[in-house]
């Protein structure tokens, strides 16, 4: 019987043996959008996703599996489970911290390239510039350890941080945020929101 830790790494990361292979089976789930998969999130992990919202299961932070459970959890949970509402966001703030606390004790480089990338969004989603710039430099490093097959995919994740990174470094937040968290926008960001491709 497994850990509810590894049930959600299992159900998030799957059994390929390659990031590539990893990442071709799991896209969809990650990055798109079905509402059966929200369903199933809420279905599976919702009860999970509130403790940790809650400040609980902090002891999952004790092993490095654990710490990217409880990262995915506050991070990329909450955004399918409460996808349109300000509660989809309302993990961020800790799942910051407690990257910044994984990290800074090596807990990123005890993972698989594929997982780091799930502990770098977190990086990635603060609307915060000096935060996009680690976001940015870690995933520059990703790139540079990853084997020469999977140079595509992890160059797709380095683009997306720094497109990530121009937006907060033009506006200082996520303009595609702004309804939701009930913000008022600007005329620039109206004018940007009118674009395709703004709203990651």
């Amino acid at each position: 019987m497994t850990s509810p830790s590894q049930d959600l790494l299992n159900w998030w990361f799957g059994e390929g043996a390659s990031a590539s292979e990893i990442a071709g089976a799991k896209n969809g789930l990650w990055f798109g959008y079905k509402a059966e998969q929200d369903a199933e999130a809420r279905e599976r992990f919702g009860d999970l996703t509130e403790r940790a919202l809650a400040g609980e299961l902090s002891e999952w932070a004790e092993s490095p599996q654990g710490w990217l459970a409880l990262v995915l959890l506050l991070d990329q949970l909450p955004r399918m489970i409460h996808r349109g509402t300000p509660q989809a966001f309302a993990g961020d703030d800790r799942a910051l911290q407690l990257v910044r606390d994984g990290m800074a004790h090596g807990g990123d480089v005890l993972l698989a390239p594929i997982q780091r990338v799930f502990i770098y969004l977190v990086l990635e989603h603060a609307e915060n510039l000096s935060v996009q710039d680690q976001a940015v430099q870690q995933f520059e490093q990703l790139l540079g350890i990853a084997d020469a097959d999977e140079q595509k995919l992890f160059a797709g994740f380095l683009d997306f941080a720094e497109r990530h990174r121009q937006v907060v470094a033009r506006f200082g937040r996520f303009p595609h945020r702004n309804e939701i968290l009930g913000r008022a926008s600007s005329e620039a960001e109206r004018v940007f929101l009118a674009e395709p491709g703004s709203r990651f």
